[in-house]
């Protein structure tokens, strides 16, 4: 898989998540398999550039190559000049999100919605790829709803207006998160265009993986949910790809000394007050399916110190490590306890 100049080591790709794919993140997942990591989306509002979120979306110190930024707007020249800055900030790829479903993106035309506005996708993707030198990216959905699905001229508008590649979510905005992904639009999609096009959608198992790649005829795989609480995910994908072979699941010493680092990075990167709270979420993604999660979540959301909730976490597993259980080893009703 090419991006312009970029060669990635694999298709793998850990998809752009608004709360998720912070610097930490993104960094345990590639040392973990990915082969690149879209940033948080950082808004085009220029009035916002400054604030302590942005700032820190915008931090890529350390980060393995290639620095990929992804940018939310809908008015073109505010988009370009968003291009502009984050590549002066290091960015290497500028990813333009037209793909984020949520209320407070589309009630600002921004995200999905851009995709009831060809004209405006159109300004907006020849803005951005003609301020800056470095490949420019665009994630997007099959449509603003099912009676409208119209990713096919979307896709042959990126094309000409010099995309590097498409990352295709196979839902619509009306569908959210729910039903099934729509692997024959996106394999449609990936025939009619010649730029690299990566398949997203309902990612969460090797075996899945390599169906969605046979089935699209994709390029790569983007996975977003699929890795929250889950960074090896992309080793075990990869080793099957490499293998047709699946690797075991991981033991719970392991999982702990993963989600140790993690907690340690999350900290130094936000701080005391927001790495504890910020944690929070990683930690249940961390712990979902293992024996006694539900009763040790609900204790540790209550900790207020990084000290005590990384001392929370290592006892917790600690004694799941003593006998001896792996991630796949149930407590009573965990199936169904998930924090999504």
């Amino acid at each position: 898989m090419r991006i312009g100049p970029y060669t990635l080591k694999n298709r793998l790709i850990v998809a752009p998540m608004a709360g998720v794919t912070d610097r930490p993140f993104r960094m345990l997942c590639k040392r973990l398999g990915a082969g690149m990591a879209v940033s948080e989306m950082i808004t085009s509002n220029k009035a916002l550039w400054t604030t302590p979120k942005t700032l820190r979306r915008a931090n890529h110190d350390g980060e393995v190559e290639p620095v990929v930024v992804q940018i939310a707007g809908a008015d073109p020249a505010q988009m370009a000049e968003a291009a502009r800055l984050n590549v002066a900030h290091g960015a290497q790829i500028i990813d333009i999100n037209m793909g984020c479903p949520a209320k407070k993106v589309c009630n600002v035309a921004a995200g999905s919605a851009l995709m009831q506005h060809e004209d405006l996708v159109a300004r907006i993707l020849d803005a951005v790829v003609r301020a800056v030198d470095v490949p420019v990216t665009l994630k997007t959905r099959t449509g603003w709803s099912r009676a409208n699905k119209n990713v096919m001229k979307i896709a042959r508008l990126a094309e000409d207006a010099g995309i590097a590649a498409l990352a295709l979510h196979g839902r619509t905005r009306e569908d959210m998160y729910k039903g099934e992904a729509e692997y024959d639009t996106i394999a449609a999609v990936k025939r009619a265009i010649a730029i690299p096009l990566v398949a997203n959608g309902d990612i969460d198992s090797p075996q899945k993986a390599r169906f969605v790649l046979e089935k699209t005829g994709a390029d790569a795989i983007m996975i977003g949910r699929a890795a929250q609480g889950r960074p090896w995910i992309f080793r075990e994908i990869d080793h099957y790809l490499n293998t047709g072979q699946l690797l075991p699941p991981p033991r719970v010493d392991e999982i702990r000394d993963v989600l140790l680092e993690h907690l340690d990075e999350l900290y130094r990167f936000y701080g005391e007050y927001s790495g504890c709270r910020v944690a929070r979420k990683h930690i249940a993604w961390y712990t979902r399916g293992l024996a006694g999660a539900n009763a040790f979540r609900q204790a540790m959301y209550q900790l207020e110190s990084t000290e005590t909730q990384r001392a929370a976490v290592a006892a917790y597993f600690d004694r799941l490590a003593e006998s001896g259980e792996r991630l796949s080893y149930l407590d009573e009703g965990a199936a169904g306890d998930v924090d999504n």
